[in-house]
């Protein structure tokens, strides 16, 4: 294997060179061998360690999420129903989220529509408060499924 300065790894990853030293601090990468220079050297199994990281934050997981993740896919006896685990609770999290991203549009959809017809800030639902009592914040009316 070809040994490879940082700067050739972030080229070939399309990572930038902070990233990568960032990875190494949290664990996701290894702490790479040192040439005599003090330059870190790298072979190109970091290039695939690194496109895993890449893909892995696309599907929406944490760095954290990620570390455990490579920890089990590049241990030598791999578990995929550890693996399956992780990926079901991830897309769990995400239906969670896009339930509750789908109940804000509707609650916004219709503050909106009653907005259409207000000309002051004063009638505006997303905004009651009074100048004179600072407790109170802004009031949403609740929007049910």
């Amino acid at each position: 294997m070809k040994a490879m300065k940082i700067g050739e790894i972030a080229r070939r990853s399309g990572i930038g060179i902070e990233t990568i030293r960032f990875y190494e601090r949290e664990g996701l990468l290894q702490k790479p061998e040192r040439r005599p220079s003090g330059y870190r050297q790298y072979d190109t199994s970091v290039l695939q360690r690194l496109e895993y990281i890449r893909c892995a934050k696309e599907l929406g997981f944490t760095l954290a999420e990620i570390r455990e993740l490579l920890n089990l896919s590049f241990a030598h006896e791999i578990c995929c129903e550890s693996i399956r685990q992780h990926a079901q609770a991830k897309l769990d999290d995400i239906e969670n989220r896009i339930h509750s991203l789908l109940k804000m549009k509707k609650s916004l959809q219709g503050i909106l529509e009653q907005c259409i017809h207000q000309q002051h800030a004063d009638n505006c639902p997303l905004v009651h408060h009074s100048s004179t009592d600072s407790s109170q914040h802004c009031s949403l009316p609740i929007m049910k499924d």
